[in-house]
């Protein structure tokens, strides 16, 4: 069974992504890994070469800027990577560049991908997230926050990224795919108060114009973290590979930021409560298609 590991990414330092970590915490389930990387002013290009493994691959790509309609840029850098993959590889295991797999899930992982090669009913594996925000010490829990995607797919004719790179199709069509008990851990929103106000006007850049993005986002130094709509002070471990940068750079808040009031309007109260009281998601948006395995 081969696996390959693909992502994209561009302008790492200066956006603050934890790319090295992102791709060292899937490197050991992978047998080589594409990096589609973009035409940086930073030193993002050292910094890949200097993970110093024969396993990866760089691809250099010129973004096009100009591809601004739901952040469609993202997908086709991906699709770029994907493009790279050898035919012999069974199964493709993406990760952006804010994202990192815990190693406690390596060997489920395996076990599943294993299990399901040969199952034909299963396209992709579908993995659970856990958001974290503002700092590592809470994570966002709420309908804001996708609770799953595709992360582990088949290396099967015509699957491609879709719209902005969340998500996957298959000669557009939803990917058939099975719920695993794995979570990826999103670092993009561990930002202080002044440079998540900076993320969401870079993150903008590349769906509206510069004049839309300085009409709704001027430049300040505050952020409202209520826009996380509820956070939850997180009391697990995190992936060993980022441990180094937590130490470096974590910080606290002066306040307890889980007693914020969520800026929740009634319909999303009346969803969140729904969702607490049964467990289930009403109108919950899903780029898959969830099936049984039959293996």
């Amino acid at each position: 069974m081969k696996v390959t590991g693909f992502t994209f990414i561009r302008n790492a330092i200066v956006n603050d992504y934890p790319v090295s970590e992102a791709i060292l915490s899937v490197l050991p389930l992978c047998d080589d890994f594409i990096v589609a990387l973009g035409n940086s002013t930073d030193e993002t290009a050292a910094l890949i070469q200097n993970l110093d493994t024969n396993k990866i691959k760089i691809v250099n790509t010129v973004w096009d800027d100009s591809l601004r309609a739901g952040g469609q840029v993202f997908a086709l850098e991906t699709n770029k990577a994907i493009a790279e993959i050898s035919k012999d590889t069974d199964w493709m295991i993406y990760i952006q560049g804010d994202e990192v797999l815990h190693e406690k899930y390596h060997d489920l992982i395996r076990k599943e991908m294993i299990k399901t090669l040969s199952d034909q009913h299963i396209e992709a594996l579908l993995l659970k997230y856990k958001h974290f925000y503002g700092s590592y010490d809470y994570f966002a829990e709420s309908r804001r926050w996708y609770r799953r995607e595709i992360r582990i797919l088949k290396n099967l004719p015509g699957i491609h990224s879709y719209k902005d790179a969340q998500g996957f199709r298959i000669d557009g069509r939803k990917l058939r795919v099975k719920l695993i008990d794995a979570c990826i851990y999103h670092y993009g929103w561990v930002k202080t108060p002044a440079a998540l106000q900076g993320k969401v006007r870079n993150f903008n850049q590349f769906y509206q114009t510069a004049a839309w993005v300085e009409e709704n986002f001027p430049v300040q130094q505050s952020f409202d973290l209520r826009n996380a709509d509820r956070l939850v002070k997180f009391t697990e471990t995190h992936p060993a590979v980022i441990a180094p940068r937590i130490e470096a750079t974590n910080w606290k808040f002066e306040e307890d930021i889980t007693k914020l009031t969520p800026k929740m309007d009634f319909r999303r109260r009346t969803l969140q409560k729904i969702e607490d009281l049964t467990g289930v998601r009403l109108f919950e948006y899903r780029n898959y298609k969830i099936v049984k395995s039959s293996s």
